[in-house]
């Protein structure tokens, strides 16, 4: 089953069980999936692109409720946060930071890192590799650091 038919289950069971917002979350995320097919034209979006939307999603919410914080609005801070949530839900599980490091590592050897000049290399292969699994921001801090060990 995608993820696309799993959501689509799931917001049925959310209206059964009558829990609103985590439905207005689910519907969010169906309406993000379909506009993609409809741009893309595709019927079924490939994997890696819907963890993509996923975790874009996931940024906004974030972003949105760090305003709402700091405009004390505690209220719609809350839902943004409850959201972001529920579409976390449905990522794969997020590495820890000695995880990362460890496959940075590999990766600065396999494709002959040895210095921050090499960066856009390391990171095209660990944004592939890590895609879903970790924050890029914390990718590209971390391949920074390892290289500048170097």
């Amino acid at each position: 089953m995608g993820l696309f038919e799993k959501v689509s289950d799931d917001i049925k069971a959310a209206m059964l069980a009558r829990q609103k917002d985590r439905l207005e979350a689910l519907r969010a995320v169906k309406t993000a999936f379909m506009l993609a097919k409809t741009e893309t034209g595709i019927a079924d979006l490939p994997a890696d692109q819907e963890l993509k939307i996923l975790q874009k999603m996931i940024k906004q919410r974030k972003e949105s409720a760090e305003i709402y914080k700091s405009q004390n609005r505690m209220d719609l801070y809350k839902q943004e946060v409850d959201e972001a949530a529920v579409i976390a839900e449905y990522l794969p599980r997020q590495m820890n930071e000695e995880e990362i490091v460890q496959i940075i590592k590999r990766i600065v050897q396999e494709v002959g890192a040895i210095s921050l000049k090499d960066m856009g290399k390391v990171m095209s292969v660990a944004s592939k590799e890590l895609s879903g699994k970790a924050d890029n921001k914390m990718i590209a801090d971390k391949v920074k650091e390892i290289l500048a060990g170097m």
